[in-house]
């Protein structure tokens, strides 16, 4: 640790006001109850049970965050495993659930190479695995006897599974699979926990049986000695390197040279083959699977908003201490103006205060069509009445909650992953020349958060299957067979009132909002039709239409949660009359900044009226953002992020920015280099300290 800074040094103080009097003030001009909205956006449980945690982690010396920017990747993800098996013994002897060892995670902050092994191998075992598999491979690695990871994208392929090119070969004659990787590009890549601390995998393979190829299924396939770490005999397997961020996980790489491989380790709870016939065997309702793909994506929504509140808690906070200029229009010497103030910063920051908060509901509510989904499934199961394939092509778009799921899930992934990683880079620039920093907190935090834009399906190419799902709900309605769900709600409603046309009161009726938001999907979802059915158009020249029809169709799903929340009495009875009205300025900015931004759709499809267009630019944003600018500071607090979870200078609850930036900065370790700085000397740095002449 470089020695401290001398006494004068550390008697200065910054100029006044201090942040600790701004940061005061702006709570100070706001009635928000902080408690009861943190409380409605995460349970009293949930914030207790975060309490609880933080104290213990805190004081753990092994969780001490003090070095996390200065560290090259080797230390860091070598400090990241000891974190992770910390946590694991912590767990274990204080007997957490799954919740706590997951909220555990949450306030580390940063992936750790357990990370797939705890939620995707775990995960899958267990909803793939059948009870003879759970015996074999679930119990030892619940127990982390067994550390895993999931195998499924490779060098060559991503996204797209059915592509996969490693092979898994049946034998009948010794009853075993030969895993092969036939090419270089047929290498696993990417796969998180699998570079240095795996040793077992769930390998997506493709099945072949008796030369015909039947998809990909998954495997469990040991790779490393369980005693010597060390891999197995026709294995190859690392880490791939250092990347843009995420650089505490070991993702990493895995080649297979005709690797044989139990009958038993096909995971076979959905499909499986006959030990003595060597028949591959289907199961009564496939579907399970697809639906339980839905989970990562159900999450990733969810999370979503929680993503951006630390970025938009860190800027807000800053730009509340931050001052820079006087105000052309003030009267006399009134110093200069929090940055806060400026027009610019808040048509920057309040929409994502409001998206942040959209967001979050929007999750919950995903979640809630996901656990409905698989209780119906589950239940459709055991009648024996489901009998369709696994794949999307299989679902009956507009018929049943499955289809409505996944197109549902594919399109808020792309949009709330897209919110939200977007979102900090603007929170960062919104933080002036201090958000380049590491030490700003959102730098960090944003290179960690922008894999979720890719991973579990490109955003760009979720959006097809948003629009196929959409396509083909507009030919069930047009053909008089539309279901009784929401999709197919909206788009016979737009058929019904096509020709009298809209008349949407959006700058003074919420509900009249959400219907705007929901014609402009069907008209572009008719559109869509027309160009594909009627004028006969390739699926490659509409992808542009078809991604913008996707992200109408997910921000019209966000309003329309958001606007169920904020009027539900769930809300209503949680709050004061006060903060709920609050919550219907934060509906109106999301939504109407949402509008304005896409202004050219809603005004072709006739939703909307230029007036109403060029209101809802010049007075309805711009007077919800000065009446959202009181509560700030207040609506972020409610967030209940910890300091020691944003580990942030910008974004001290205390408003104490400067004094830590300056403290961290003069305990950078590379003030402990003391460099040779003359191109004639070899060196590079002095040996010893120079003595000092007297």
């Amino acid at each position: 640790m470089p020695s401290p800074p001398p006494a004068w040094v550390q008697a200065l103080k910054p100029a006044d006001p201090q942040g600790s009097q701004l940061l005061s003030q702006e709570r100070a001009q706001s009635k928000v109850d902080v408690d009861r909205l943190a409380e409605l956006l995460h349970t009293k449980e949930s914030l207790d049970r975060q309490d609880r945690l933080l104290a213990l982690l805190q004081a753990d010396p092994v969780f001490d965050k003090s070095q996390n920017h200065t560290l090259g990747r080797t230390e860091r993800i070598q400090k990241s495993l000891g974190k992770a098996k910390r946590l694991q013994q912590l767990a274990e002897k204080n007997n957490w659930s799954m919740e706590e060892l997951h909220a555990a995670n949450e306030l580390l902050g940063e992936p750790t190479p357990y990370g797939l092994h705890a939620s995707m191998f775990l995960v899958t075992l267990r909803e793939q695995g059948t009870p003879e598999q759970h015996k074999l491979f679930l119990e030892r690695a619940q127990n982390y006897q067994i550390l895993g990871c999931y195998a499924q994208t490779e060098l060559g392929h991503g996204s797209n599974v059915r592509g996969l090119e490693t092979t898994a070969t049946w034998n009948q004659d010794d009853k075993t699979f030969t895993i092969h990787s036939p090419t270089l590009t047929a290498s696993k890549w990417w796969i998180g926990s699998l570079g240095r601390t795996a040793n077992h995998a769930v390998v997506m393979a493709q099945l072949y049986i008796g030369g015909k190829n039947y998809g990909p299924h998954p495997f469990v396939v040991q790779v490393r000695d369980l005693q010597t770490h060390q891999p197995l005999e026709n294995i190859y397997v690392g880490d791939i390197g250092p990347k843009f961020g995420y650089n505490t996980m070991d993702n990493g790489f895995l080649l297979f040279n005709h690797v044989k491989i139990p009958h038993v380790n096909m995971l076979a709870r959905f499909s499986s083959i006959d030990k003595q016939t060597g028949k591959y065997l289907r199961p009564a309702s496939p579907t399970l699977v697809y639906g339980t793909l839905t989970w990562v994506r159900s999450n990733i929504v969810l999370q979503a908003g929680g993503v951006l509140a630390r970025g938009v808690t860190i800027a807000t906070r800053y730009c509340a201490v931050r001052k820079q200029f006087q105000d052309r229009d003030a009267q006399g010497n009134v110093g200069e103006n929090q940055v806060l103030n400026y027009k610019m910063v808040q048509v920057r920051l309040l929409p994502l205060l409001a998206s942040m908060y959209a967001l979050h509901f929007t999750g919950r509510g995903m979640m809630r069509l996901y656990q409905e989904n698989q209780k119906r499934m589950k239940a459709g199961a055991q009648s024996g009445q489901d009998s369709r394939g696994a794949g999307p092509e299989e679902l009956r778009a507009g018929a049943d909650l499955l289809a409505d799921l996944h197109a549902t899930s594919c399109g808020l992934k792309a949009l709330a992953s897209t919110a939200a990683g977007e979102g900090l880079e603007v929170c960062r620039r919104a933080c002036g020349g201090h958000g380049y920093s590491s030490y700003s907190g959102i730098g960090p935090w944003y290179s960690d958060y922008l894999p979720t834009l890719t991973w579990e399906g490109d955003n760009y190419m979720l959006t097809q299957q948003v629009a196929r799902y959409l396509l083909k709900s507009a030919r069930v309605v047009l053909a008089g067979k539309g279901a009784n769900n929401d999709t197919c709600q909206i788009l016979q409603t737009y058929l019904d009132r096509r020709d009298k046309g809209a008349s949407f009161d959006v700058l003074e009726v919420d509900s009249d909002i959400v219907a705007a938001f929901a014609w402009r999907t069907a008209h572009l979802t008719f559109e869509a039709l027309k160009h594909r059915d009627v004028e006969k158009r390739s699926w490659n020249s509409l992808l542009v239409d078809f991604w913008r029809l996707s992200t109408a169709h997910s921000q019209y799903l966000v309003v329309k949660n958001f606007h169920e929340a904020v009027t539900s009495p769930h809300l209503t009875s949680a709050l004061d009359p006060e903060t709920t009205g609050l919550m219907h300025k934060l509906f109106r900015l999301y939504a109407l900044h949402t509008l304005e931004r896409e202004a050219a759709e809603f005004f072709s499809s006739s939703a909307v009226t230029t007036r109403q267009i060029s209101l809802a630019q010049t007075n309805a944003v711009m007077k919800l953002l000065d009446d959202i600018r009181p509560h700030a500071v207040r609506l972020v607090d409610a967030w209940k992020i910890p300091d020691w979870q944003l580990d942030s200078s910008l974004g001290r609850y205390d408003g104490e920015v400067y004094p830590d930036l300056f403290r961290r900065a003069s305990q950078n370790p590379v003030n402990d280099l003391v460099f040779d700085p003359y191109p004639w000397n070899e060196a590079v740095l002095k040996n010893t300290p120079p003595k000092s002449k007297l």
